[in-house]
């Protein structure tokens, strides 16, 4: 059978199919450019525009630099927007970096199976990284995205996992006390 002879017989026996199959590639494509918005945005842009650059710190662990961060934020560095870039100082590997975030969020969430979940979804995402490289990552109320070394990797669209990863830094129950009041003091 010829295709139009195909096309004959599927709009006399399903009038408006043809359609119905065009609308919905229609909104397959919509649905995928809006699933890609927030990362088209950052291709032609930078994620701290329109943020205030706040302060910066180093993190060091048993004396050794292992990172620099820096902190982007409006006019409250406490709530999103902001954007914290991590600019690395030594080798670590992408599990390692998901392993300690679920160890410092363990102050502020009790739940194991939730922590679990996440620390398996940061693991996916941040990739092994080497003195050099930066994560940047960005808080939302919807959740976080991360970009590496300015390329996108992915986001958590989970408004409590940005909340209790951003804690990390920002909470006053932080593990880095001088970190986060460099972070939280207001540049220039």
């Amino acid at each position: 059978m010829s295709s139009s002879l195909n096309s004959r017989i599927v709009d006399l026996v399903a009038p408006g199919a043809r359609q119905m199959a065009v609308d919905s590639e229609r909104r397959r494509a919509l649905l995928f450019a809006l699933a890609g918005l927030p990362f088209a945005a950052w291709g032609n842009g930078d994620p701290t525009a329109g943020l205030k650059r706040w302060g910066n710190g180093e993190f060091r662990r048993f004396g050794f630099l292992v990172y620099e961060a820096t902190l982007w934020a409006g006019d409250d560095p406490l709530r999103p927007p902001l954007a914290l870039r991590l600019d690395y100082k030594r080798n670590i590997a992408g599990k390692a970096i998901a392993e300690a975030s679920v160890k410092e969020m363990r102050r502020f969430v009790a739940d194991e199976a939730l922590l679990k979940r996440w620390g398996e979804a940061m693991a996916r995402l941040f990739p092994d990284v080497k003195a050099g490289d930066h994560i940047l990552g960005v808080y939302r109320p919807e959740g976080a995205a991360f970009l590496f070394n300015g390329q996108p990797l992915g986001e958590i669209a989970e408004a409590a996992f940005a909340r209790q990863f951003f804690a990390i830094w920002l909470d006053a129950r932080t593990s880095a006390p001088e970190l986060r009041e460099a972070l939280l003091r207001r540049a220039g």
